[in-house]
């Protein structure tokens, strides 16, 4: 509470400063203000429970504390929510300032791990089914470039959130001017809403929930592809496990990836948040406080929650142990079973139709399948290319050929 409340006094006497440089508060009166403006939760808590209007025990605190001779100046013109909005992007301004500082590192973290895996290949997978030779840091950077579109739309979103407005009932500027909200928004560093309804319009608020969502989402991929990595039948990564750590009270073989299921569990609360800011877009005419209820809850829970989250998954990566050997050995599963468009372009060369080619490719490739850990695929088309012809298709070098293409993009 102090600090919101921190937050409302800092607009209060930014207008008053706005009204002095325009000539309509006296200098000394604005630096009696200045001294003297303060505020008690307890006191304001008390009035509340009078006048039941929390801005309204606000001011008669603060003006208890200036004094009545130089209370007339403190909110003069203004409607409560002139304060409450304003306010509320200073807020957000500072929430936001943290959560750029933890984007940054995570980026860092992960660009860094990148690096150290740049030649760690490793399968890529699709439908959750090996299909050919990729690296560790391709799958990294992968993660990066989101977080980094992520970061973008956050801050494109942050832009337009920041902007404050002084315009009073209903937004006609009926008893203070244009002017003041000008320079009050200057003094705050914001920027001044083009034009306001007593409310500044849920619209932009709403981007920016749905901005951190889009955070939530990228940290939930990057968790839930550690996830599966870690299970047993894949085994290439896994989180970091302390000594003293347990997994399981009944089971101590168990190492679980617990943050990471942690992380998709919290980005299903993020998400349901955004769907409450598009809800609170929809007003009655110039203003009601429908919105205020459920921003109370979504901002800071939000804002929170994306910190924390950000933190813990810069965590895990930052502990992430990596396990190149199965991941070779999952390369090499069912005897190279992944080198089989090698082998059908190959079998193209060698004269067959495409669809010839498929046919005795597919056919072998599903025998070694289905022969479980005995499968062979390259014994099983060694009755179709040489053994010449079968080093050159089960080259791992030369799926990675072209990836320094993509690494130089991200200069590593």
């Amino acid at each position: 509470m102090d600090s919101k409340f921190s937050y409302y006094l800092r607009v209060e006497l930014a207008v008053c400063e706005a009204y002095n440089k325009l000539g309509q508060i006296p200098d000394e009166a604005l630096e009696h203000i200045k001294k003297t403006a303060s505020f008690d939760v307890k006191r304001i808590d008390e009035i509340e429970e009078k006048v039941r209007h929390d801005v309204i025990a606000f001011l008669t605190n603060v003006n208890e504390n200036v004094g009545e001779e130089y209370s007339p100046y403190i909110h003069m013109g203004l409607t409560s929510s002139d304060v409450i909005d304003t306010a509320f992007a200073l807020q957000i301004k500072d929430a936001s300032d943290i959560i750029n500082e933890d984007l940054d590192t995570l980026l860092q973290s992960i660009l860094n791990l990148a690096k150290k895996h740049k030649n760690t290949v490793c399968l890529g997978r699709s439908h959750g089914i090996g299909a050919e030779v990729i690296t560790f840091a391709f799958k990294l950077l992968n993660w990066y470039d989101m977080l980094l579109r992520a970061k973008k739309r956050f801050n494109y979103a942050l832009d337009d959130v920041l902007c404050g407005q002084i315009s009073g009932p209903v937004g006609t500027y009926s008893n203070v001017s244009p002017e003041v909200e000008k320079i009050t928004c200057e003094i705050l560093g914001l920027k001044s809403a083009k034009i306001s309804t007593q409310v500044i319009a849920r619209d932009r608020h709403s981007a920016y929930i749905n901005a951190l969502s889009h955070i939530a989402c990228a940290i939930e991929n990057f968790a839930v592809e550690i996830r599966h990595l870690q299970r047993w039948e894949v085994c290439e990564a896994e989180e970091g496990f302390r000594a003293g750590q347990k997994g399981s009270s009944a089971m101590p073989h168990k190492k679980n990836p617990i943050a990471s299921e942690n992380l998709s569990g919290l980005a299903r609360v993020v998400r349901s948040n955004a769907i409450a800011a598009m809800e609170n877009i929809t007003l009655w005419h110039e203003r009601d406080i429908s919105h205020s209820s459920v921003e109370r809850i979504i901002f800071p829970d939000s804002t929170i929650l994306i910190d924390y989250m950000l933190n813990r998954f810069n965590n895990v990566v930052n502990n992430l142990v990596i396990k190149p050997d199965n991941m070779i050995r999952n390369i090499h599963k069912y005897g190279g079973i992944i080198y089989s468009q090698a082998c059908l372009l190959m079998l193209t060369r060698k004269g067959k139709t495409r669809e010839e080619a498929y046919e005795i490719v597919q056919k072998e490739a599903l025998r070694a399948f289905d022969a479980g850990d005995e499968g062979d695929f390259r014994k099983n088309m060694r009755a179709h290319l040489s053994e010449e012809e079968l080093n050159e298709c089960f080259d791992e070098k030369k799926y990675l050929q072209n990836l320094n293409s993509v690494y130089a993009r991200f200069n590593i």
